[in-house]
């Protein structure tokens, strides 16, 4: 019997414009009557001619709303001319693994079911995004593609009796309107798992792991935070690997997390880092909901900011055998990531790209075949295997560095720093403020730091004076494609090479998040205590902002 397809009539939200990463709303507000309908449809149309025929890939990070908003986009997909749809069993797949599908089986693209590292249950946070055809997040021009379309919509497409039990893997095909419809149900982990069987040496990290190589197994303490990792994590670290069950911790997908905040900071991951803090561990490493973002800590929670982890895996590239086949093209920063990468890219002989925030804006890079590697200072790394942050990855990756130098993870730091300096780096977030005085706040900030009477003023606190190179809002012109993206955040740099950045996050559901970082480089003192290190120019930072006078804010929500 052959489906039919429905036209529903429909009105348009405001509001539905993506940020960096899609678009996020509370529960409440993707549940609305027609509301997640009119932004699938948007992304649907957004991909014109190319949709019919098409391949996409449908999953999502588990959370509130994720299954039901997965089956809904099979009757939505079927209804517009889509041929096929990969979705992951109880519509369940982390974003690297969206990614790795899609390139692996040439797809148009897929839709992601995700607000990331945002807390999950039916009060809090839902979201949606569309990566493209190489698997990477979608690019501004297409965003505001699919924008344009929420604002004008007058219908979407439906095939309302279309049903489909996700929770089974297989294989089922339907009529509509006379044209064939397939969707196949897969295993969210198998094609991941065998995809980073390619990347690594499982056999030769499953002996170090396991002690056979070493005589002492490695101690590690792996944490899902209840997030989609946690079927990954059980395969790869336990099956794979031969790690022991007390090595993994919260490995399953809850709706709410499990009341868990799935950022892997110092802050939400605060459990974990206690845990490891005792000192009974080699390596402890988080997720966030979506498996994009890692946290790595060494011995007795030995911290490594995503900034110096991306310079360590630069550094020792040659220990993981897809470089060695593969070669090393360029290294890349998002702009507010310190500087360490920067360093090793110059001993090296590599390219090294600044770029604005958000993972889209590495995609041309790889595509070009002028970077292999990446990173973001919100804990993000990754290589061209896809494209999008790996944070399952990014743990393999340190445990190779580790099974190559036969180091602990401090030791392996100390000797980094001891060659290229240290980049003291930290951040602060200021959550949920309101969003007119932050605007406020940004607008007289810049107004104050392109005055051209800025450059050359000196700024002194706890005994340091920081004399003014430059300062501007951060522009890029994609050397790839030369697109321009402005106004990426208000930048500070000192003739001693630290540097001030504040920014408005694009991936809150609500209201306005501030960040703030601060990056000291010292190529002597490299043992110092961060917070003391940079306290002078936190001050600094907090004088010329006014943050505090803006915001009503006297500490920030979270510190990293």
């Amino acid at each position: 019997m052959s489906l039919s397809v429905e036209i529903v009539a429909t009105t348009p939200y405001e509001g539905q414009k993506p940020g960096t990463s899609g678009l996020r709303k509370k529960v409440k507000v993707f549940t609305q009557a027609n509301y997640t309908e009119n932004f699938v449809q948007a992304i649907l149309e957004a991909n014109g001619a190319a949709l019919a025929g098409s391949t996409l890939v449908v999953g999502g990070d588990g959370r509130y709303y994720c299954k039901e908003a997965a089956e809904l986009i099979v009757r939505l997909s079927a209804a517009n001319g889509v041929s096929k749809l990969l979705v992951g069993q109880n519509g369940i797949l982390s974003t690297p693994a969206v990614s790795s599908l899609i390139r692996h089986n040439k797809a148009l693209g897929g839709i992601v079911l995700t607000a990331s590292h945002n807390p999950g249950g039916p009060e809090n946070d839902f979201g949606i995004k569309f990566n493209c055809e190489n698997g990477g997040p979608a690019p501004d021009a297409f965003t505001n593609h699919i924008y344009k379309i929420t604002t004008e919509i007058k219908q979407y497409k439906l095939v309302r009796n279309l049903q489909i039990d996700i929770s089974k893997v297989g294989v089922t095909s339907f009529d509509v309107a006379g044209k064939p419809f397939t969707v196949e149900v897969i295993d969210s982990v198998a094609n991941y798992v065998r995809h980073m069987e390619e990347i690594f040496d499982f056999a030769k990290l499953k002996d170090f792991v396991s002690g056979k190589a070493t005589g002492k197994p490695l101690k590690m303490r792996i944490d899902a935070m209840n997030g989609v990792t946690g079927s990954y994590v059980r395969e790869i670290f336990l099956n794979r690997l031969g790690a022991s069950e007390s090595s993994v911790v919260h490995t399953t997908p809850l709706p709410d997390f499990g009341g868990l905040h799935p950022d892997p900071n110092l802050t939400y991951a605060k459990d974990l880092v206690d845990t490891v803090a005792q000192g009974d561990y080699d390596i402890g490493a988080a997720f966030d909901g979506d498996g994009d973002r890692n946290m790595i800590i060494g011995s007795k929670a030995f911290f490594v900011t995503p900034s110096d982890s991306l310079a360590v895996i630069a550094h020792y590239l040659e220990a993981i055998p897809y470089f060695q086949k593969n070669g090393v093209q360029g290294f890349a920063r998002s702009m507010p990531t310190a500087s360490a990468v920067d360093l090793v890219g110059r001993k090296l002989g590599k390219e090294v790209f600044e770029v604005p925030t958000g993972w889209k804006y590495f995609g041309n890079l790889m595509d070009a075949g002028r970077l292999c590697l990446c990173g973001e200072e919100s804990f993000g790394t990754g290589s061209n295997h896809i494209r999008e942050k790996d944070g399952i990855w990014a743990v393999l990756a340190w445990i190779s560095v580790m099974q190559h130098t036969g180091k602990g993870i401090e030791d392996i730091l100390k000797q980094h720093w001891s060659v290229y300096g240290r980049n003291y780096f930290t951040r602060y977030d200021y959550e949920e403020c309101a969003s007119d005085p932050c605007n406020d706040m940004m607008n007289t900030m810049e107004k104050a730091i392109t005055d051209p009477a800025f450059v050359g003023k000196s700024y002194s606190s706890g005994g340091k004076t920081y004399k003014v190179k430059e300062a501007d809002n951060f522009s890029y012109t994609d050397p790839v494609d030369k697109s321009v993206a402005t106004k990426q955040g208000l930048r500070i740099v000192f003739e001693d090479g630290s540097r001030i950045v504040m920014r408005l996050s694009g991936t809150g559901s609500s209201g306005a998040t501030v960040r703030l970082y601060i990056d000291s480089y010292e190529k002597e003192n490299v043992l110092g205590q961060a917070s003391v290190m940079l306290k002078p120019l936190i001050d600094i930072a907090l004088e010329i902002s006014q943050l505090p006078k803006f915001t009503g804010r006297n500490a920030p929500t979270v510190i990293t």
